[in-house]
């Protein structure tokens, strides 16, 4: 089915054809029909970057009233970089339907001129929970005849704990309304909401849930945890015109890797949580520019990007679970182009590849990391690429190539050749001439069998930690972060591979690299966080999760950092007092 085929006002299929819309996707081919000849609840699941705000935008923009200036449509979405891209996105749609008004409500703009724009009234709303609910409280906006409620990336708002103020929004909004609902999975908590707040939804899926898009490729190279950042260099020197996102965990490790990058000559900047909008709207606009060619981001910061073209994702570090993972490579092969998406991993990761393949029912590639010499062959390849592609412009030239023939007249054409390619190409030979090889062996294999059996039983993972059950918890104040500190502090090493952390009310587990297991419980006696005394010991019960003794600590329990290293300069809050630990 056409566009032109689905009933859509001739005024949209003339801005979004000037769009150069011209198949719509599998999810526009469903959605948009559907909604137009009868409105009613639907629950679409499918991933970013398959064309959901199109799917949701042309039927609102039909079915608004130009005449009634009140919201009439109410978009929610997760961030304000997706908040402002819905909205920017739908204006365009509605180039020649001039009498509708779409107004972006988001954090950290001037909450007044939001207020100001509302007040002259508005027929579409795109917000972000968070300022939304804001507004609600202060008697700011009215939701009365909100007609269209959609929740864009409903997953990674909850995800993201915006779970009250979605239900207190959804609250002040009319129980005859339409509910659309957008996610790229279905846990239990869109389940929920679909439940409470939907009336027999409809459900349309786009490929099979929680799968990766099908156009991307996944590989991994295997380095030790030390060669990390090398190996980054290598895999963006290996493609010269690399455009894409290296995620990374934390910000601070984000701000050290877009540094370091920028100091070593890459087109880098980085995105993360601490940035000014100001200063996030500026790398934004860098980026979509291709004004530099790699954007470092943290999942959250990157969450409603929607950048065109991007040839890599880079995960310098796997990220918490399977549906950031899909999230991450969903950014590349869009609009029926290919992608490929890169993990960076240390030996003891192999099965957490593992595992993200049996979740996005996808097969990792494993690739050695490019050596020095594939590195070099390929950068001259390029150059010379461009040396014959380059457009030369004869009647600008002209007048100063007398001169140039002049000064290049002593050198042969085999001398000339060489000094052109000498001149972009020896910054690579100088540096890669004699580098080592830096992939990992992969050993996960032949693994040892140990802990299998024996009277102590101790609870080690198979990815080589042994899990260590602490005394504190949520009620004392602990959090992932003070865990964190508390190892390195123990085993007196600052990258000691930290695995899994589970918050409880009374007490905590974390899963550390097994050869600091014995210094730790050895060192941590002494120990006390905020009075309390630690006690350290192995957790022979083995993983606790929140069903068991329901120990769980309210929302904000649970799991957090799995499987990543301690990034540098985070070791606040501990103090030494004569022969006493503090932690």
């Amino acid at each position: 089915m056409q566009f032109n085929e689905m009933g859509l006002d001739p005024r949209i299929l003339k801005g979004i054809q000037e769009m150069g819309f011209e198949q719509p996707s599998p999810i526009q081919e469903q959605f948009i029909p559907l909604f137009l000849k009868k409105p009613t609840d639907i629950v679409g699941l499918a991933q970013t970057g398959t064309g959901k705000t199109a799917a949701f935008g042309l039927p609102i923009l039909q079915m608004i009233d130009p005449k009634n200036r009140v919201p009439q449509a109410l978009i929610i979405s997760p961030t304000r970089e997706l908040c402002v891209q819905i909205s920017r996105e739908i204006s365009d749609y509605a180039k020649y339907l001039p009498d509708i008004s779409i107004v972006p409500i988001y954090g950290g703009a001037d909450i007044g001129a939001q207020v100001t724009a509302l007040r002259r009234g508005v027929h579409i709303i795109a917000a972000t929970p968070g300022r939304l609910h804001d507004m609600i409280r202060k008697n700011k906006v009215d939701l009365s005849q909100v007609t269209i409620l959609v929740l864009d990336e409903a997953d990674e708002m909850l995800n993201m704990g915006f779970q009250e103020d979605v239900d207190a929004i959804l609250e002040k909004t009319p129980k005859t309304k339409n509910t659309l609902l957008f996610s790229a999975t279905m846990p239990k908590e869109i389940a929920a909401i679909a439940k409470n707040y939907m009336t027999d939804p409809i459900e349309i899926a786009v490929g099979k849930k929680g799968s990766g898009a099908e156009n991307v490729e996944h590989i991994y190279h295997m380095v030790h945890a030390k060669d990390r950042y090398s190996a980054l260099k290598r895999v963006l020197d290996f493609v010269p015109e690399v455009y894409g996102i290296v995620f990374c965990r934390t910000r601070m490790e984000t701000n050290e890797v877009a540094s370091q990058l920028i100091q070593d000559g890459y087109s880098a900047e980085a995105l993360h949580g601490d940035l000014s909008q100001a200063q996030r709207d500026y790398v934004m606009e860098k980026f979509r520019t291709k004004g530099v060619q790699m954007l470092i981001a943290t999942d959250v910061a990157a969450r409603g990007l929607d950048v065109n073209d991007l040839t890599h994702i880079v995960n310098y570090n796997l990220p918490d679970d399977i549906e950031n993972y899909t999230h991450r490579s969903g950014r590349t092969g869009r609009a029926g182009k290919s992608g490929i998406s890169i993990s960076i991993i240390h030996m003891k990761e192999h099965g957490r590849i593992r595992m993200i393949e049996k979740g996005i029912g996808k097969k990792f590639l494993r690739m050695p990391v490019p050596t020095g010499k594939v590195i070099c062959e390929k950068q001259l390849m390029y150059l010379i690429d461009k040396l014959q592609s380059v457009t030369i412009n004869e009647d600008e030239i002209a007048p100063f190539l007398p001169s140039v023939y002049e000064k290049l007249e002593s050198l042969s054409k085999e001398d000339l050749i060489k000094h052109v390619v000498s001149l972009e190409f020896n910054r690579f030979l100088e540096y890669y001439g004699n580098t080592a090889d830096l992939n990992a062996p992969d050993t996960h294999d032949s693994r040892g069998r140990e802990g299998r059996e024996g009277t102590e039983r101790r609870k080690i993972s198979s990815e080589g930690m042994t899990s260590i059950r602490l005394n504190v918890g949520l009620s004392q104040g602990l959090i992932p972060k003070d865990i964190i500190t508390f190892v390195i502090d123990a085993t007196g090493r600052r990258n000691v591979e930290i695995g899994k952390i589970d918050l409880f009310k009374s007490h905590a587990v974390v899963e550390v690299e097994s050869a600091y297991g014995t210094t730790l419980l050895k060192n941590s006696r002494g120990m006390n966080f905020r009075g309390s005394f630690f006690d350290a010991e192995v957790n022979n019960s083995g993983r606790e999760t929140g069903s068991r003794g329901g120990d769980r600590g309210g929302d904000r329990g649970g799991r957090f950092e799995r499987g990543f290293r301690k990034p540098e300069g985070d070791r606040d809050g501990f103090k030494r007092r004569d022969r006493k630990k503090r932690f």
